[in-house]
């Protein structure tokens, strides 16, 4: 099977994980994953975590691995939906929640103030970064942690002006920051 990722820390360290081949779906490099739990390595343990375009998963699962509390994924494809549930089952995890939905119309049934940590990584071709920004920034705690990966540079992207960039890093077209939301 061609399209795999592979769990990079935690309890599921190098378990193979398959997902589908959907246009646009790209996982996050295995670099950038490193970069980002080690700068969060002191803050997932029993997290609650939003994965707003879970896609291959590889952000949740990472999480998952890493001791999060709970995460809740969403991702609007049926395809690779049915992907996710599969390696939830196959991981045997019982701490998450999947929500076959667009990430518009999904957020607005989530509770506000709820969530630690944050994962926002639209698919580029989409630019929906500004609109996700605004829609889930009432459901992060403050101080809550917001990850953003896009493919341009991050000053160019309009967040809310409460996120405050932590830390960034570059691996070919692939730009990630790691915000912390202070209120």
């Amino acid at each position: 099977m061609k399209n795999q990722l592979r769990i990079i820390g935690g309890d599921f360290k190098r378990r193979v994980l398959p997902f589908a081949d959907v246009d646009g779906l790209r996982p996050t490099p295995d670099r950038v994953r490193e970069t980002l739990f080690n700068w969060l390595m002191w803050n997932v343990q029993n997290a609650q975590v939003l994965d707003l375009c879970a896609g291959s998963g590889a952000l949740s699962f990472e999480a998952l691995s890493r001791g999060a509390g709970h995460v809740t994924m969403i991702e609007p494809s049926t395809k690779q939906a049915q992907y996710l549930k599969d390696n939830l089952q196959l991981l045997k995890i019982q701490n998450s929640k999947l929500i076959v939905s667009t990430a518009q119309a999904a957020v607005r049934h989530l509770p506000e103030n709820n969530f630690d940590l944050v994962f926002l990584d639209p698919p580029y071709s989409l630019s929906l970064w500004q609109e996700l920004a605004g829609l889930v920034d009432p459901l992060i705690k403050n101080e809550g942690f917001i990850y953003v990966e896009a493919d341009c540079p991050l000053d160019q992207l309009v967040l809310p002006t409460s996120w405050r960039l932590s830390k960034e890093t570059k691996a070919g077209a692939v730009r990630a920051g790691l915000y912390q939301k202070n209120v």
